[in-house]
């Protein structure tokens, strides 16, 4: 397989012979169209104006005159009376002026062979060397009729021109050449840089700078490439970080079962610890069962090929129900909340749409403390339906509200120190959102509390 750079260099020369036949026989159709006939007449008139100044001054020396014409830059073939034929200037590569044409001009007439020379190609159109390829005229001298058939000598007036054209064009060419091959390999190092990164993000190697400094296509395709690779080196160690976390989140109930559940294989433990350590391994359980549920979840927002099965359904309804869940924790934390809800119709995937508001209340619940007040307002608005939930809990820095959708970023400072939790129900909040081309946003003061709102445009 060829290189891009062998490639480039290829499709650079086939384009200049491409462009140089086109433009060949651009000139030649030109020639043929417009030239041909102008070029032919043209001629004619010089050698009607040398027959005239020959008719006028008898008794001049026809060969001497012919001879200094033929320097000048003509060829001539004269044909006398008697039907002899002299050539001044160059001989003519092929004698084939016919005898029709030589009679036609005896008889007075015009020899327009320019014109009417049949020629495929430029060349053989205007640089052909024949005779028939002249023009002619009649000519008085000395009381006799002759033939003059003239046509410029190409070689001798255009030697200089040709080597000049010539030796530009293949300067032109190899100039181009070298500067195709300078421009080629300064457009693929980059790429080669590139496909060097690409190997490395295969083989799972995300560190490294790519020295690329360009303002052009490539370079914003480096700086995208870059930015990927820093957003992968990320993603990587969060991820190390978050199987590390999930296996200790399994771990620690794990270990706590099994060590409870062997307390509890005691026959003389007491009643009371009985049903304490009972009640340890059923919380234990249940932080199992959430985990892996939130787990499951994403899986199956990650693989969701087929569309969300909306329907028409009651969002205020559906808010009011999970509220209800929590009723158990609210009275355990000797907490309240508010409610501005209107009657709102959506369509939607309720069973989705559902997590959402679970996992928002369940948050405002845990990072809040004991007899607070969370505030939930739901309202349809002309083009979209806005839910948001304010508490007065904990807050979050600034760079945990930029990440906090992140799904495998846990926050390391006090709202994750403090409450036990599996660090994925934001993450389902904001995919399940984006599901439904919605939007999240959070005002989040470190201290003082947090509000969600969410968006969900009315389609």
């Amino acid at each position: 397989m060829k290189s891009l750079y062998g490639k480039f260099l290829v499709l650079t020369v086939g384009i200049m012979l491409a462009s140089a036949i086109v433009a060949f026989l651009s000139v030649n159709t030109y020639y043929h169209m417009y030239l041909k006939d102008e070029n032919d007449a043209k001629n004619v008139q010089v050698a009607e104006q040398i027959a005239l100044f020959i008719e006028a001054n008898d008794g001049m020396d026809l060969p001497t005159y012919f001879d200094m014409l033929a320097s000048t830059g003509y060829k001539l073939l004269v044909k006398s009376p008697a039907g002899d034929a002299t050539v001044y200037g160059e001989a003519f590569r092929d004698d084939n002026l016919e005898d029709e044409a030589i009679q036609k001009v005896y008889n007075g007439q015009v020899y327009h062979g320019m014109r009417d020379l049949k020629a495929e190609t430029f060349v053989t159109g205007y640089f052909s060397n024949e005779s028939a390829n002249t023009v002619g005229v009649p000519l008085t001298y000395d009381g006799h009729t002759y033939a003059l058939f003239l046509r410029p000598d190409i070689k001798m007036l255009f030697t200089e021109i040709h080597y000049l054209l010539g030796g530009m064009v293949i300067v032109m060419a190899i100039i181009s050449i070298l500067a195709m091959l300078v421009v080629a390999r300064k457009l693929i190092a980059p790429i080669v840089v590139l496909t060097k990164a690409t190997k490395k993000v295969g083989e799972e190697e995300f560190t490294g700078e790519l020295s690329i400094d360009r303002r052009d296509e490539i370079g914003q395709l480096a700086k995208s490439f870059q930015q990927m690779i820093d957003r992968l080196s990320e993603n990587d160690q969060i991820r190390k970080a978050f199987v590390s976390d999930v296996s200790h989140d399994f771990q620690s109930p794990l270990l706590n079962i099994k060590g409870y559940a062997d307390l509890l294989s005691d026959e003389e433990l007491p009643a009371n610890e009985r049903i304490r350590y009972a009640g340890i391994i059923q919380s234990e359980t249940e932080r199992l069962s959430t985990l892996t549920k939130q787990l499951l979840l994403l899986t199956s927002l990650d693989q969701l090929i087929s569309p969300l099965q909306k329907k028409a359904f009651r969002v205020d309804q559906q808010v009011k129900e999970t509220v209800r869940k929590f009723q158990w924790l609210l009275q355990e934390k000797e907490m309240s909340i508010m409610l501005e809800i209107d009657d709102v119709t959506y369509e939607g995937d309720p069973a989705f749409l559902e997590k959402v508001w679970e996992n928002l209340l369940s948050n405002a619940l845990k990072y809040s403390p004991d007899g607070e007040t969370i505030d939930i307002r739901l309202t349809e608005q002309a083009n979209e339906v806005c839910f948001s939930i304010e508490d007065t809990g904990i807050g979050m820095s600034s760079e945990t509200k930029n990440r906090i959708f992140d799904r495998f970023y846990r926050a390391d400072d006090s709202r994750t120190r403090e409450v036990e939790g599996t660090g994925l129900g934001l993450s389902i909040v904001e995919q399940v959102v984006r599901l439904h081309e919605g939007r999240v946003e959070v005002v989040s003061e470190l201290g003082i509390g947090t509000t969600f709102i969410v968006y969900l445009p009315k389609l």
